[in-house]
């Protein structure tokens, strides 16, 4: 069973800085993409950085600058380091990726269950 656990998210301050991480846990063969999404009540949630396996990213306009995110494939973890947060940042942040476990031929996407990030002003 596949398993995304992130961790790092908490309350900081306008301008301070935070840094998600995401591991996926189970009998992985490989991984795709993964990235970060987030979400606050009544809205959609929105993409806010994706990286595939060869490092190619891809970043929300929203968070170009301040956001920069990596990956460990050794470790199947990808991180957000969040720099010069703003009050409009704060969401609920979510883990995705495109993964294919031991014996299986298609690449299946999953979630995890979401870290909130407050950034007070």
């Amino acid at each position: 069973q596949v398993q995304l656990v992130e961790s790092g998210g908490g309350l900081v301050q306008a301008g301070g800085s935070l840094r998600l991480s995401c591991t996926a846990s189970g009998i992985i063969f490989s991984i795709n993409a993964m990235g970060w999404y987030r979400q606050v009540p009544g809205k959609e949630r929105e993409l806010v950085a994706t990286i595939i396996s060869g490092g190619r990213t891809n970043y929300g306009d929203s968070v170009k600058g301040r956001f920069t995110i990596s990956r460990d494939n050794a470790k199947n973890t990808v991180y957000l380091q969040m720099n010069s947060l703003k009050p409009e940042d704060t969401a609920v942040y979510y883990c995705n990726a495109d993964l294919r476990t031991l014996g299986r031929i298609s690449y299946v996407n999953y979630w995890g269950q979401g870290t909130q990030v407050t950034v007070s002003s």
